[in-house]
């Protein structure tokens, strides 16, 4: 296993020329293990249902257990990955159902967000998510995936705050982390097909939202969170060479 991941240095609390690291080191080295370990799987490094191996992750990341350990209890708390006992850790399997499921909630949760957003949303925000629209359509011309992925979801986070529903932020945030890796891979469905639908109908949440129209939005969002959900779907049955994908439908049913 490769990566461009930078060696994190770490040093043994024990060498009395060496400062012990302070509580905020400590944290900042956590959440760096943690982004980092979290966009190595959301990317897709890793099939799905597949074991981590601890040695390759250490040595990848430049540390030692410990720290892995507690990333990977974060990432099983967000749904990304699954605590096997006594046998590690592997990547948390979704069945077609599944990400049918999660998908139509979020398309709830954001269409509901939405809704909201255009009664209370400034002039500035509205600036905000057209200049992250305009950069994520540049990194889609590119064919950057990763960098549209970071924005595109900068996007539909900046609108759930725009809705400013504390409880609506809450249970959108427990459940975006399950369905992180499935969003970034439903653009990879159809050779690119899903990705370019994508950008359309971002075109229309953007419409959409400028004009503060706020029962269009929702629909807008419902409907491109149940589209992504099944190019999931058939990106992760086109995935197993032709295999039956656990209550997938035939090609072409919705």
């Amino acid at each position: 296993m490769s990566s461009t991941i930078p060696d994190i240095e770490t040093h043994s609390v024990a060498d009395p020329g060496v400062r012990p690291p302070s509580a905020r080191d400590e944290t900042s080295l956590h959440d760096e293990i943690l982004a980092r370990l979290r966009h190595y799987i959301v990317e897709g490094h890793v099939a799905d249902g597949g074991r981590l191996s601890e040695r390759q992750l250490c040595e990848m990341l430049g540390v030692s257990r410990t720290p892995l350990r507690e990333a990977l209890k974060v990432l099983a708390a967000e749904g990304i990955v699954e605590l096997l006992p006594n046998r590690g850790a592997r990547v948390r399997p979704l069945s077609a159902a599944d990400i049918r499921e999660l998908f139509d909630l979020m398309g709830g949760l954001e269409g509901l967000a939405g809704r909201l957003a255009c009664e209370k949303i400034s002039d500035e925000a509205i600036e905000k998510v057209e200049q992250l629209h305009h950069d994520m359509y540049g990194f889609y011309m590119r064919q950057d995936m990763q960098n549209y992925f970071r924005v595109n979801q900068l996007i539909h986070r900046a609108i759930v705050e725009a809705a400013a529903n504390a409880t609506l932020q809450a249970t959108y945030e427990s459940l975006a982390g399950r369905i992180r890796r499935v969003r970034f891979s439903a653009n990879l469905a159809h050779k690119r097909e899903r990705w370019s639908e994508a950008m359309r109908e971002h075109e229309q949440i953007l419409d959409a939202l400028r004009r503060r129209a706020g029962s269009e939005l929702s629909d807008i969002l419902f409907l491109h969170l149940r589209n992504k959900g099944a190019a999931a779907i058939a990106y992760f049955a086109e995935a197993q060479g032709g295999a039956t994908f656990a209550g997938a439908k035939p090609a072409g049913v919705d």
